[in-house]
């Protein structure tokens, strides 16, 4: 028997960056957390402690700032692009990288009634992730959110399910459905316009949550999936995860008081854990592309 090294990479988990563009009077702010990961020959790092191949991650944070100055952040797939194609092409001995970003969003002040042009304050709604990878194989960009935190007080079923001894939840034509949604989305192209398609993913993810009478979150998440696939050519694949957040009805018969679904206890755990993803039957491989690295985005 022999003991191997296998897959490995190394790089600089989380570096905050705040890019603001003020070469114009109204200011834009882009707010990022930036993870980069690099992959290649680097075993005698791991096997003798041997760095001559080694790009410090010290570097790889530095290189992400100055990129933020040289080239701007015109969205989080271009700038996540320019990172790894840099590192793959100016850095000699990497063979593949994977930047993930997260971005914090901010909303502009109103001030008398309008928009301010230098003043923001923080938006409580999603985190916008992107995670691209750059290796021999090709260029590979996906686009998503997490956190996105979605109530309906009605339209939602759970009724006809598997029973057995232990079964103790009733069935119901009518209830609360919630979820905190993670969504991750593959493109077959890097010509995109990214900031107007992630616009549009989200409506339509919000628009089929909302709109369709849920016989289950499972149902919810395939309607959500097919319809961005049908919107959006340039993306092969969705993935999705949903937390079910639970909302029970509270007897309140103690107290002589009626309850027709009005006051809910919501249980943050335990809870259902609901993930699909839906494809093309077509869909072009994804080589590395959802090898994670943080795991951020």
């Amino acid at each position: 028997m022999a003991i191997i090294l296998g897959d490995h990479q190394y790089g600089k988990a989380e570096s905050r960056l705040v890019r603001i563009h003020r070469d114009k009077p109204r200011h834009e702010i882009r707010d990022l957390n930036v993870t980069t990961a690099l992959r290649g020959p680097f075993d005698p790092a791991c096997l003798v402690g041997d760095q001559s191949d080694v790009l410090p991650t010290d570097t790889q944070k530095n290189t992400a700032y100055a990129f933020a100055r040289s080239k701007g952040v015109s969205s989080l797939e271009h700038f996540g692009l320019d990172l790894a194609r840099h590192f793959v092409t100016d850095i000699g001995p990497v063979e593949g990288a994977r930047i993930e970003i997260e971005e914090y969003a901010w909303q502009r002040a109103i001030v008398d009634g309008v928009e301010h042009d230098h003043t923001w304050t923080r938006s409580g709604q999603e985190v916008r992730t992107a995670a691209v990878t750059v290796d021999a194989t090709g260029e590979y960009v996906i686009g998503g959110f997490k956190d996105l935190v979605l109530l309906k007080s009605t339209g939602s079923e759970f009724a006809g399910f598997l029973t057995n001894e232990y079964t103790t939840l009733p069935e119901t034509h009518d209830r609360v459905m919630a979820t905190s949604l993670v969504a991750k989305w593959r493109f077959t192209s890097t010509e995109v316009a990214w900031d107007e398609v992630y616009a549009g993913v989200k409506a339509i993810m919000i628009r089929e949550f909302a709109v369709l009478q849920s016989l289950a979150l499972q149902q919810t998440l395939w309607h959500m999936g097919k319809a961005v696939l049908e919107a959006f050519p340039s993306i092969a694949e969705v993935r999705l995860t949903a937390p079910n957040k639970h909302h029970f009805v509270v007897d309140l018969s103690p107290f002589g008081l009626e309850n027709p679904g009005e006051v809910f206890f919501a249980a943050d755990r335990p809870y259902g854990l609901i993930e699909a993803t839906v494809l093309r039957d077509d869909a072009p491989d994804a080589h590395e592309a959802w090898r994670a690295s943080a795991g951020l985005a």
